[in-house]
């Protein structure tokens, strides 16, 4: 429900914050008073559009501040958190409207767009008057009410998803039949392409490693003459390690007799032989690991190079033709199979469609039953709101060919005000008077059954008195059992229900300046404003006790 509602700088108002309690609430005033104001002020807060003329003269911006207790399990708290939005503990809804026309919306404290402003306010605040019901002019909002009236969220639900599921067969079936259309129409160059390339069988990574491959055997080829010619020098018939071996022999044989002269050059041309040695088993080594056929690098290149050429040829990457070629093949498949597939897919959809169908029907059947309790309902009300001579009539229509989400049915809320009247939809057949008492009919039947929290009706009384003003107020009062109800009136019968009771005023600040004041009233107070409504200006003593007669019933 409404908790707090604080406005700052909008139009004649300064300063306002105000505490709402449960229950029924009334907003009194003399006419211009700035009633008009204060729903304008909460609208805007709500996501309405923005104005720069709602801002105070003289002031740079306004801001209208509403904050809402709200149920954990509300769906403005699934909404909020849905976008993104932190929904601990109040609701927080917040405009700033500039004098330049710019506005800037907050949930929460958190920038948001002024449309999720929108949407977030419509779930917790619903605000109707005699010329202003959006909720009563889309016939779609019509099936939605029968649907929460009947209790069916569970049954819509169900049809949903079975026509998600009935047009993702459809789908399917036209998916296919545009392939096999596009692979017949390309059936010789498919075959070609799934032949050529089944023949060349690509394998993922294959060109980085035949591109490896060939440049290894390329710089093998360029030093393998290098090696060659280093291993001839040290082991062929010129190789000077047998005439060193040879040498080294006959100075170890001379060296016991002058030690003091051989023994260091044999040691030195031993470690030398030594490493040549070394030296050749190493080359011997490289040689062996160099080796490879000729005819494998030709093999190499003419793989890669042909590889190379189809990826050329098709226009996808290497990598990409065993993918390519799995694709041209399950096109061909779907060709050469393409009728048993297809007749399965048909076969599916069929299904998907008479599964909906079950399901629309039922969920129409029980739209039928419901659409006529809600009939009856709002009927019962209509005796006490003077209209007992009129109809409320849901106009239902169901065409089984007509499938969508929400199923087969058309709805639309018709009236018949008079007895041999032709009846007509609702918003263009009643009355303004008229209409707000259907509307008043219609909350107090939909009251437990998934309203929003708060209700505001806007002189919703206007035009009618006596009889028809008290029943209109023992409605408001039926209904702010189950929600919070906060209503500008006239009518002193409907401000006498009330639970609580708002007095708005002007308060001349300066001689060319006013501003709006809106007090909460005591139960004296109480009854002289509501004697001044049954009275005029001039409060008699027969009005003061005709008020207090009305605050005693509404008791």
């Amino acid at each position: 429900m409404l908790v707090t509602l604080s406005i700052r700088d909008i139009v004649l108002i300064d300063r306002l914050d105000l505490d709402f309690a449960a229950g029924m609430s009334v907003l009194t005033g003399e006419t211009g008073a700035g009633k008009s104001i204060l729903l304008d002020s909460l609208s805007l807060a709500l996501g309405a559009r923005g104005d720069a003329d709602l801002v105070r003269h003289g002031e740079a911006q306004g801001q209208v501040t509403a904050v809402f207790d709200v149920a954990a399990n509300h769906a403005v708290r699934a909404f909020l958190k849905e976008n993104d939005v932190d929904d601990d503990g109040d609701i927080i809804l917040r405009r700033i409207q500039t004098a330049d026309g710019r506005t800037r919306a907050f949930i929460n404290d958190q920038p948001v767009s002024a449309g999720l402003l929108r949407q977030a306010g419509g779930l917790v605040v619903e605000i109707h008057g005699q010329h202003d019901d959006r909720a009563l002019v889309d016939p779609e909002s019509h099936r939605a009410l029968i649907d929460v009236f009947g209790g069916l969220s569970g049954d819509v639900e169900a049809v949903s998803r079975a026509f998600a599921a009935y047009k993702a067969a459809e789908k399917a079936v036209t998916d296919h039949e545009r392939r096999i259309a596009a692979a017949r129409n390309e059936a010789d160059y498919l075959k070609s392409s799934v032949e050529e390339l089944s023949g060349l069988k690509p394998e993922a990574g294959e060109e980085d490693q035949l591109a490896a491959r060939r440049t290894d055997m390329m710089q093998v080829e360029k030093i393998a003459g290098d090696l060659n010619e280093a291993f001839e020098t040290l082991n062929g018939s010129a190789s000077p390690i047998p005439e060193l071996a040879s040498l080294l022999r006959r100075l170890e044989r001379k060296s016991d007799q002058v030690p003091h002269l051989l023994a260091q050059p044999v040691r030195t041309l031993a470690e030398g032989l030594d490493l040549l040695e070394e030296t050749r088993g190493g080359l011997e080594n490289a040689l062996r690991q160099t080796e490879f056929d000729p005819r494998e690098l030709e093999s190499v290149e003419e793989r890669l190079f042909a590889l190379r050429a189809a990826s050329r040829k098709y226009s996808v990457p290497v990598d990409g033709l065993a993918a390519l070629c799995a694709g041209m093949a399950t096109d061909l498949a779907d060709l050469d199979a393409g009728e048993d597939r297809l007749a399965a897919l048909v076969d599916a959809a069929a299904k998907a469609c008479a599964d909906y169908d079950k399901k629309a029907a039922a969920l129409s059947s029980r739209r039928a039953r419901a659409a006529r309790a809600l009939e009856k309902s709002v009927e019962a009300e209509l005796p006490d709101l003077k209209l007992e001579r009129a109809k409320f009539i849901v106009e239902f229509t169901s065409d089984p060919g007509n499938r969508g989400r929400s199923g087969i049915d058309q709805l639309e809320f018709h009236v018949q005000t008079n007895p041999g009247t032709r009846p007509g939809a609702m918003m263009k057949v009643a009355s303004g008077g008229e209409l707000s008492r259907f509307l008043l009919a219609l909350k107090v039947s939909l009251a437990d059954k998934g309203s929003a929290p708060t209700l505001v009706f806007d002189e919703i009384d206007t035009g009618v008195g006596g009889a028809v003003a008290e029943a209109i107020g023992l409605r408001l009062a039926r209904l702010a059992r189950s929600v919070q109800v906060l209503t500008v009136t006239h009518a002193p019968q409907v401000a006498a229900r009330a639970e609580g009771h708002f007095l708005i005023a002007k308060e001349a600040l300066k001689p060319d300046r006013v501003a709006t004041r809106v007090q909460r009233i005591d139960a004296d107070h109480r009854s002289e404003e509501i004697a001044r409504m049954l009275a005029g200006s001039v409060i008699t003593e027969e009005a003061r006790a005709a008020a207090r007669r009305l605050l005693t019933v509404g008791e």
